[in-house]
C-alpha cells in the first residue's frame, strides 16, 4: 500500500495532479478541498494516499490531511459509495462539516453535494453515526472549549441525544463554568 507521497508537483488539472517522486510521476486524484491547498507547480508537496487496486486499474487518491484520508476510507466502506462519490463528498464538505451533519442527522447538508440523493444521504448518516469521532465533545468547530465538552458529556449522561445537547449548548456564553453551562443548557432544553 502506498500511504504517503512526497515530491515535486508537476501538473494540476482538477481533480488530478501529477507528482514527481524520485523520477517517477504519480497520477493522483484529489478532492477539491485538497486541490485548493496545493502549492504552485514546481514546488514540494506531501499527500497522504490511498491505493485502490482493481482488475483494470490501480487508482491512487491523495489527501492533504490524515483526517481526510480516514474519512475517505470510511466512506468507501459504505454500500453504494464508491471512490468517485467519496471524493465528491470530500470536495463538497470538510471533515468537520460532515462530522457535524452526522451528529445532527442533517440530510439536507448532504444532498447539496453533487451525486448524493436523499436515500444515499440517509444511508451515509446511518452508517457513519459514531464512526467519525462525531460523538459529544468531538465535533470539530462545534465545541468551543473544555467546559462546553464537559457540559455535553453531562447532558449525554442525563439521557439527552447528541443533537439535543449540541442545540442546547449552541448559545452558551463563552467562558462559562461547567455548572453554569449545565444550568444554561437545561433551561434551553426545558423551553424546547
Amino acid at each position: 500500500m502506498i500511504g504517503r507521497i512526497e515530491g515535486i508537483l508537476l501538473e494540476k488539472a482538477p481533480p488530478h495532479v501529477l507528482v514527481n517522486c524520485n523520477g517517477v510521476g504519480y497520477e493522483i486524484d484529489v478532492p477539491m478541498s485538497t486541490f485548493y491547498n496545493l502549492p504552485h507547480t514546481g514546488e514540494r508537496v506531501v499527500l497522504f494516499t490511498h491505493l485502490i487496486v482493481r482488475e483494470d486499474a490501480h487508482l491512487l487518491f491523495g489527501f492533504g490531511t490524515g483526517s481526510e484520508r480516514a474519512l475517505f476510507r470510511q466512506l468507501i466502506k459504505i454500500t453504494g459509495v464508491g471512490a468517485r462519490m467519496a471524493l465528491s463528498i470530500l470536495s463538497g464538505m470538510t471533515v468537520a462539516e460532515l462530522s457535524q451533519a452526522v451528529t445532527l442527522q442533517e440530510t439536507g447538508r448532504l444532498v447539496k453535494v453533487p451525486g448524493v440523493g436523499k436515500k444515499t444521504a440517509e444511508r451515509l448518516l446511518l452508517e457513519l453515526k459514531g464512526k467519525l469521532g462525531a460523538d459529544l465533545g468531538m465535533v470539530a468547530g462545534a465545541v468551543r472549549d473544555d467546559a462546553q465538552a464537559d457540559v455535553l458529556n453531562a447532558l449525554a449522561a442525563l439521557g439527552y441525544s447528541d443533537k439535543e445537547a449540541l442545540l442546547a449548548t449552541k448559545n452558551m456564553p463563552t467562558g462559562s463554568s461547567v455548572s453554569d453551562g449545565i444550568k444554561f443548557a437545561l433551561k434551553a432544553l426545558s423551553k424546547a
